[in-house]
C-alpha cells in the first residue's frame, strides 16, 4: 500500500495525496496514519492537538510524536512568514489579524505575549503557556523576564478561547491585573489583553478595562 501512495505521489504530485496518505509517507506506517486521522479528523486537527495527547495515541510513540511536532512547526512557520508581520501596531485589530491564524484552530488554550518597541514595532511574539480546553496557567515572571531580555518597553497579551466565546472569564480579569501590576514594576507597559476565538475577539483596552 505504501508503494501505491508513492506511485500516486510521483504520477499526480504530492498535493494529490490525502491527509492520511501524507502521514503514512511521513511515518512509513499506514496504521499509525489511519489512527491519527481517526482520532483527530484531519491534518488541521492533528496540528491543533496538544503534544501530550498525541503521545498517548496507540502506536505513535515519543520519537514519532517529536517528528510530527517538528514537521507541523516547520509548516506553520512557513505559513506565518515575516511577510505577514505588520510593520507596527496601531490598533487591537492589527494584533487580532496577526495572531488569529496562529490561534483560531486550536482546541486548547495558549497565551502569547507580543513584545513591542516604544514606537509599537513588533520585536517578537512569544508563547507564555499552553493549557487545556478551558484554561492555561500564566507565570507573570516569564512575561517580565522575556521583556527584559528583549529590552521591550511595551507588550500585548493574547490568548484564545477554544469554546468560540471571546467573553472574558473571571480568571482572565485576574490575569490582566496580575500582568499589569508585574510589568508596571519594571516600567513595562501592558497595552492590551486580547482574547481570540473562532469568530470574534475581545480587547480589554477597547472596553476600557485595562
Amino acid at each position: 500500500m505504501l508503494e501505491e501512495i508513492v506511485t500516486k505521489q510521483r504520477l499526480r504530485g504530492i498535493e494529490a495525496l490525502s491527509d492520511e496518505e501524507l502521514l503514512a509517507l511521513l511515518f512509513e506506517d499506514e496504521a499509525v496514519a489511519a489512527a491519527l486521522i481517526k482520532e483527530c479528523g484531519s491534518l488541521a486537527g492533528v496540528a491543533s492537538t496538544p503534544s501530550s495527547r498525541l503521545r498517548m495515541l496507540a502506536g505513535l510513540g515519543a520519537k514519532r510524536t517529536e517528528q510530527l511536532i517538528i514537521s507541523m512547526e516547520v509548516g506553520h512557520r512557513m505559513a506565518q512568514s515575516e511577510t505577514n508581520v505588520p510593520q507596527s501596531i496601531s490598533s487591537s485589530n492589527d494584533i487580532v489579524e496577526y495572531m488569529r491564524p496562529l490561534l483560531k484552530e486550536l482546541k486548547h488554550e495558549e497565551c502569547w505575549a507580543v513584545y513591542l518597541t516604544n514606537s509599537n514595532r513588533i520585536i517578537e511574539r512569544y508563547r507564555i503557556s499552553q493549557g487545556g480546553i478551558q484554561a492555561t496557567v500564566v507565570d507573570q515572571r516569564i512575561v517580565v523576564k522575556r521583556a527584559l531580555e528583549l529590552l521591550s518597553t511595551r507588550l500585548i497579551l493574547v490568548h484564545n478561547h477554544p469554546s468560540g466565546n471571546a467573553t472574558p472569564s473571571d480568571a482572565d480579569y485576574k490575569l490582566t491585573k496580575l500582568i499589569r501590576e508585574a510589568t508596571k514594576l519594571f516600567d513595562i507597559e501592558l497595552l492590551d489583553h486580547i482574547i481570540i476565538s473562532t469568530g470574534n475577539s475581545y480587547s480589554f483596552k477597547s472596553h476600557n478595562e485595562l
